[in-house]
């Protein structure tokens, strides 16, 4: 291979770490299923939904960077292909919730159904087998989608082709559609219809701008621990912190303005089957998570990043990065788990287990896809063009 080597053995230890944490995790939650299927089954969708968000956004990123290019992209290409290299373990880690499908919604339940006009009408679309159908399909796309990008962003790395770049360019147009429409649908699927009277047409969109908001974030903060380290030292300046940092604002914002809209227009329209959404989330101590949320997830990070001198620092930018990725998680816990507990702030320790669990099976992954490859595409077009500018400059 051309161009600088890999340098990241360093890693080694801490993917090992993370295989060892998230299997200990992971046993005992297995042990807390059998005290409490129910609430297993609800913090593990917490769970895995949070970590899905990570290779989900990522995949929406790489994308959107391989259409508009941007030296911001490059620096952070290898970490989004390596997260969009998960789906495949993301596809396994899935799986388990097939065998709780009943325990998780309640249009799968026959006595349900039996009582409610309203879920009965919707069982042409809500049922066990097109659910199932409908999440493969969603993996399928997912799966074969990245891989087509990495592979040829592999074989870049080995030849100098400018044809790759078309073809990575042309494969990413459609793929967005095909992201975008495959996020709607897989959100309303296993989050929206957890409170199958619920509907929200703006719903899809708040994860799919979550999700990009986690993965940059996420990337972002791997990002300083590797920028100090070369080859990515050679080619990163503060300038790229100050770009990354101006879209981790964007998003925020972009977050914020979904998430305000949603609630102002049915909290305005102040209808029976909208409003108890909104309802279940606002008491009995889910309104602090909310205010958390407003806090932590908007407010300081806007203040924060409004700052130019704080964007093109690593060490402050990592910090704000991390904050994001933390909170998200409380994001998906308040989407989640009050459709099992409306109105009555409940958090069991399983709610700590199952991201533990996942989370260290997932980073694991990740983090040996990140060994396994370059950290720069030395061979792209674009990207030699950005180096031959910076260095004549």
């Amino acid at each position: 291979m051309n161009g600088p080597e890999n340098e990241l053995s360093f890693l080694r230890p801490a993917r090992q770490r993370a295989l060892a944490v998230g299997v200990i995790a992971s046993v005992l939650c297995l042990i807390g299923a059998f005290f409490n299927r129910q609430q297993f089954f609800h913090s593990y969708l917490m769970a895995y939904i949070f970590w899905l968000g990570i290779p989900l956004g990522a995949f929406g990123l790489l994308m959107t960077h391989h259409l508009v290019g941007g030296t911001w992209g490059f620096v952070i290409q290898r970490l989004l292909e390596s997260a969009i290299r998960t789906f495949p373990v993301a596809l396994l880690l899935f799986l388990p919730m097939l065998f709780g499908i009943p325990d998780l919604y309640l249009w799968a339940r026959p006595e349900a159904l039996a009582h409610d006009e309203i879920l009965r009408q919707k069982t042409l679309y809500l049922n066990i087998p097109f659910f199932v159908f409908r999440a493969m399909v969603y993996f399928a796309i997912w799966i074969s989608v990245s891989h087509f990008l990495t592979r040829w962003s592999d074989d870049q790395d080995r030849a100098a082709d400018g044809a790759l770049t078309q073809r990575l360019q042309h494969l990413s147009g459609p793929g967005l559609v095909l992201y975008g429409l495959t996020v709607t649908f897989s959100a309303i699927d296993w989050v929206m219809s957890l409170e199958p009277r619920w509907y929200s047409t703006i719903y899809g969109m708040i994860f799919m701008v979550s999700h990009g908001l986690v993965a940059l974030a996420f990337v972002t903060g791997v990002g300083t621990v590797l920028w100090n380290r070369r080859p990515l030292a050679n080619v990163t300046a503060s300038w790229v912190f100050q770009d990354l940092g101006n879209m981790l604002l964007a998003l925020v914002m972009f977050w914020a303005y979904l998430s305000f809209s949603q609630f102002l227009l049915i909290w305005v329209e102040n209808l029976k089957n909208e409003t108890p959404w909104y309802l279940a989330r606002m008491t009995g101590g889910w309104g602090v998570v909310a205010s958390v949320l407003i806090i932590f997830e908007f407010a300081l990070p806007f203040l924060l990043l409004l700052s130019r001198a704080v964007k093109r620092k690593a060490e402050t930018l990592c910090t704000i990065a991390f904050l994001i990725v933390g909170i998200h998680l409380v994001e998906v816990f308040w989407f989640v788990e009050p459709a099992l507990h409306p109105g009555v702030f409940s958090i069991h320790w399983l709610d700590f287990a199952a991201p533990v669990g996942i989370g260290g099976l997932w980073l694991s992954v990740f983090l040996w896809q990140l060994e396994s490859r370059a950290l720069y595409p030395f061979h792209d077009p674009r990207f030699v063009a950005i180096l031959d500018k910076m260095s004549g400059a």
